[in-house]
């Protein structure tokens, strides 16, 4: 029989979480092994900060066009603050890291105000240490940039907004 007590356990788990503060990480996996038939795993992700909007906030005038009259005032604002509702939105083929540069300090392959042509290279996408070349689905001006260079994002979330 094992002499770990689940007090060590936490005292195992409050330490990983500190070093993955103090190494700047964003993920740690550990097998801890006591005996035979007796091991711990831990996996402690730190989530990015999520930043969300009030609905009552007003937004700028420059990325929508106003709501006609008619319409439910709360619909209007829910489909306004949602990028990937908007139809120039641009959303993620995949799970990956973003670049918006071919390497570290170069120029960047869009800025807001740019004009893009279709199938140019807007950002990179890294996953599984591949770097996918996101092209432009349609040619316009670049007018908003969602996600930030090194970020995290997910299947299907908005990456920049073309009209």
């Amino acid at each position: 029989m094992s002499k770990h007590t689940p007090d060590a356990d936490v005292a195992f788990i409050s330490a990983l979480a500190e070093l993955l503060n103090k190494n700047d990480l964003t993920e740690l996996s550990v097998k801890r092994e006591y005996g035979e038939d007796d091991s711990l795993e831990v996996r402690v992700v730190k989530q990015a900060n999520i930043v969300t909007t009030s609905v009552a906030a007003p937004a700028p005038a420059q990325y929508y066009a106003p709501a006609p009259a008619a319409a439910a005032p709360a619909a209007a604002a829910a489909a306004i603050e949602d990028p990937a509702q908007h139809p120039g939105a641009v959303t993620s083929p995949m799970v990956g890291t973003v670049y918006m540069a071919a390497e570290p300090g170069a120029t960047p392959f869009i800025t807001i105000g740019a004009t893009v042509t279709e199938g140019q290279t807007v950002l990179i996408i890294e996953a599984m240490k591949t770097m996918n070349h996101i092209p432009a689905p349609k040619s316009g001006t670049v007018k908003r940039i969602l996600v930030d260079d090194g970020a995290p994002v997910e299947y299907g979330a908005p990456l920049l907004i073309i009209e």
